[in-house]
């Protein structure tokens, strides 16, 4: 049993507030919440398990504020849904035995790569398309269960990865894509989270007290969000949480 102090617990709030602000602008808010849960205490296997509590929460948050705003395209984020749901049920399997340092060197890879799409594009990501209407290619299903198999596998820095797909792929302008981020998040770690639980990977204390903060956070988050005006300055966070998401990767390596 961890001894928990106040300090200990307004921490964790405070870190779920800040995670589910970034996480349902951007993503990556769990790089915040998976190492400080290993740092109150937690095995990486148990931190990675119990961070999903918060993610699945605060996801949930986001997605009915987007939804009332009608910022999700519900036909087809529910096909994104299968392939992403398929493969979070086989990334939190493997995650049961979590290689920390080899998954710290592809997120970090990863991120640089996302990073190097997202600034070669800046204005794909800030003009929607008005001549197409989002779409989704035969060729995007195996990214999208890849894409779920990383996060069901481990959480940080998978919001980055759908916002990539879904604006650059699928053509969703970036508020839209949040939306369906928000609610792929939510949907595919609620089977997430069953396979940690069956595995004894989840602290609920721990659990519930981040996703206190992580709730808030996505609520604040969300209403800055879904204002038109708001794009460019979800831009610029995004390039931010990549570049320090990147540096805490390959920082936790050596």
């Amino acid at each position: 049993m961890i001894d928990i102090s106040i300090a200990d617990i307004a921490t964790v709030i405070l870190a779920g507030i800040l995670a589910g602000f970034i996480n349902t602008l951007a993503g990556s808010g769990s790089a915040i919440t998976i190492p400080l849960l290993i740092f109150m205490g937690l095995p990486a296997g148990v931190a990675n398990g119990t961070n999903r509590v918060s993610v699945v929460l605060q996801s949930g948050m986001g997605t009915w504020s987007f939804a009332k705003k009608d910022r999700i395209n519900w036909p087809l984020a529910w096909k994104i849904s299968i392939p992403a749901v398929i493969g979070a049920l086989l990334g939190a399997q493997i995650a049961v035995d979590l290689n920390e340092r080899a998954m710290s060197l592809a997120i970090g890879i990863m991120l640089i790569l996302v990073f190097c799409i997202v600034v070669m594009k800046p204005k794909r990501w800030l003009v929607p398309p008005t001549d197409t209407e989002p779409e989704l290619k035969w060729w995007l299903y195996p990214i999208f269960f890849l894409m779920g198999v990383y996060g069901g596998f481990i959480q940080a820095g998978a919001g980055i990865f759908w916002l990539a797909a879904l604006v650059l792929g699928a053509g969703f302008d970036l508020i839209n894509a949040n939306g369906i981020k928000n609610w792929l998040s939510f949907f595919y770690n609620i089977f997430a989270v069953a396979i940690f639980i069956f595995n004894d990977q989840v602290d609920w204390t721990w659990g519930l007290l981040l996703a206190a903060g992580a709730v808030t956070g996505a609520w604040l988050a969300a209403k800055f969000a879904t204002k038109d005006w708001a794009q460019v300055w979800v831009y610029r966070l995004l390039l931010l949480v990549i570049v320090v998401s990147a540096f805490r990767m390959f920082y936790r390596l050596f």
